[in-house]
């Protein structure tokens, strides 16, 4: 029997496979799996934004360029790869980001920054602990048990308080954390430092967040 979770009836979930980031108007930013990749030999100049606003991600310095194959950009902190939008994501409010990675190391650094704006990150600060700063919030999100690997990975932010989704399940820590979230980098944060070590399959970033949402983002990124 399919068991119902964080309260949703069948109807409310899109079938698995039908629904897409693009259905959702509070899209901020998709960063889709193998699609809107510019390379450069095997490395990564570009990754399009699959959303209507255009927040592309470039990086025309080939040295930090993350490298491409099968579908994963692999960062290398040693390397600095990272990717920036000369847009700006800010969300004030509710939001959910939602992403598909593999951190390399135990430290494994920042997936996602500002890197014109201090103290503006989500980082896998240790093989347990999701690290987030938000203007003067400076938040951790704990595992309840197990470490980061191969994983989907989702935050969400509703009324100022973060909840870690690790492959579907909410972990029992929720920190809060008010303030304008920015973001304009993949894989670095202010300026040029604590890059990311390992890989990324997808990225999606929303200015809301509800269970049905949590859920469909769920089900997609378990595909990848």
């Amino acid at each position: 029997m399919l068991s119902l979770k964080q309260g949703l009836s069948l109807e409310s979930i899109r079938i698995q496979g039908k629904w897409s980031p693009s259905d959702e108007s509070s899209l901020e930013a998709w960063y889709q799996n193998a699609v809107g990749i510019t390379l450069n030999g095997s490395d990564v100049s570009a990754w399009a934004d699959s959303s209507s606003n255009s927040y592309d991600m470039v990086q025309a310095t080939a040295t930090e360029q993350p490298a491409f194959s099968g579908g994963v950009l692999t960062f290398v902190r040693a390397d600095n790869n990272n990717l920036q939008t000369t847009g700006q994501i800010s969300i004030a409010g509710d939001f959910t980001v939602g992403i598909k990675s593999t951190p390399a190391v135990s430290a494994a650094g920042t997936f996602l920054g500002d890197n014109t704006t201090s103290n503006e990150l989500f980082k896998y600060n240790s093989t347990t602990r999701i690290k987030v700063k938000i203007d003067s919030a400076n938040v951790n999100l704990d595992l309840d048990s197990g470490t980061f690997g191969d994983d989907y990975i989702i935050i969400t932010r509703v009324s100022d308080v973060l909840t870690l989704y690790k492959n579907g399940v909410a972990q029992s820590g929720t920190p809060t954390a008010a303030g304008t979230a920015d973001i304009d980098t993949i894989g670095a944060r202010a300026t040029d430092t604590d890059a990311f070590d390992g890989t990324i399959k997808e990225i999606q970033i929303y200015n809301s967040s509800s269970a049905e949402l949590t859920a469909n983002i769920n089900n997609r990124l378990s595909t990848l």
